[in-house]
């Protein structure tokens, strides 16, 4: 079951990737919206159990190790992204915006690689 949580998580990271490098803009908008203390809390969450979960699969993966070393910063994010405050969370998604649609797209795009890879990963070999 974790498994196939994950492998959608994965397809919907890389999702929002492809959407970045078509729209960057458009994920900006999305980027923006989540810029309220309840919104924060709920990122957070996300991180943190999305950090437990390659924690926990990481065992069934095709790259254990990777997905131990990747679980641990993104749960460290998870705890912190409460403690940044919505006026910091808008500086930074204003400084993306100020950067021009170039860097989004690199960003984006290394989404779409890092969506890819968990799904690979965790999809059975054959």
């Amino acid at each position: 079951m974790m498994r196939r949580l994950l492998i959608l998580f994965g397809l919907v990271i890389a999702v929002i990737g492809v959407l970045g490098i078509a729209a960057p803009s458009t994920l900006l908008d999305f980027g923006r919206s989540l810029q309220t203390p309840f919104a924060l809390y709920i990122v957070a969450a996300i991180r943190i159990g999305f950090g437990i979960a390659l924690i926990r699969v990481a065992a069934i993966s095709r790259t254990p190790k990777t997905f131990r070393i990747l679980g641990v910063p993104i749960i460290i994010a998870g705890v912190v992204t409460p403690f940044i405050g919505v006026e910091r969370a808008r500086m930074i998604v204003d400084w993306w915006f100020a950067q021009g649609a170039w860097l989004m797209q690199i960003w984006a795009g290394l989404a779409v690689i890092f969506g890819l890879f968990i799904v690979y990963a965790l999809t059975p070999r054959r």
